[in-house]
């Protein structure tokens, strides 16, 4: 007698995880309650008792996400503060934002998009909070900080506009490449005379370094004494 095996019953876990998934493998936009209930042979209907809504389920998607960032780089602080530097702890938690959130494209446009900040999202951010406090930093700054800091707190932020595509003919980009050289001399200059000239940046290179100068200068305006009455 023949025996068919049975699926294990869906819960609100297995249907997020299941959801990352199919958003790693064909992005956010395919992330539908009918697309994820074909994936696990399931009907719409059944899903909707975990979750009452997609975006319910981005919203249970980021929080899984973004529950990974403690896990990967917990920030402890004890009642007199956190040893060490702040900037370390600070630093260490956002690169390690930024490799999870690497992982997974589809997550900066569902931060980006969430209208409420949960539980999971408000732990990474007064994590943030705590090390700064922690170094010193008085409450005026924090605030300033987090501004600034912006998206970088989740390890991405946005590029800026990029530069025209030179023609593949070599004559028309002869013509192009020298007409922007003279239109543009700076940006020709730093193009072409930087340490990585005629090589692509290297995106995590250059988030640290903004990073860090963020980092530093709330540093030395704690230094100063900073505060925005002044």
């Amino acid at each position: 007698m023949s025996t068919v095996a049975r699926r294990p019953p869906l819960d609100r876990a297995g249907v997020v995880s299941a959801a990352i998934a199919l958003a790693d493998a064909r992005g956010l936009e395919a992330t539908t309650m009918r697309g994820l209930a074909d994936v696990l042979q399931v009907t719409p209907m059944a899903l909707y008792k975990h979750v009452a809504h997609r975006e319910q389920l981005i919203d249970e998607m980021v929080d899984r996400v973004v529950g990974d960032i403690g896990d990967s780089a917990p920030l402890t602080v004890g009642a007199n503060g956190a040893t060490g530097d702040w900037r370390a702890a600070v630093r260490g938690r956002i690169l390690a934002a930024r490799g999870i959130l690497s992982r997974h494209p589809w997550a900066q446009n569902a931060i980006e998009t969430r209208t409420t900040a949960s539980s999971v999202v408000l732990a990474h951010m007064d994590a943030l909070m705590a090390a700064m406090f922690a170094g010193g930093l008085s409450a005026d700054l924090v605030h300033h900080g987090m501004h600034a800091l912006s998206t970088r707190m989740w390890g991405f932020t946005r590029d800026v506009m990029p530069t025209p595509t030179a023609p593949d003919d070599p004559e028309e980009r002869a013509v192009a490449l020298d007409a922007f050289v003279s239109a543009y001399p700076a940006i020709a200059r730093m193009m072409t005379t930087s340490p990585h000239a005629g090589a692509a940046c290297d995106d995590d290179e250059e988030f640290a370094f903004a990073l860090d100068l963020l980092l530093d200068g709330l540093q030395r305006r704690h230094e100063e004494g900073w505060s925005s009455s002044s």
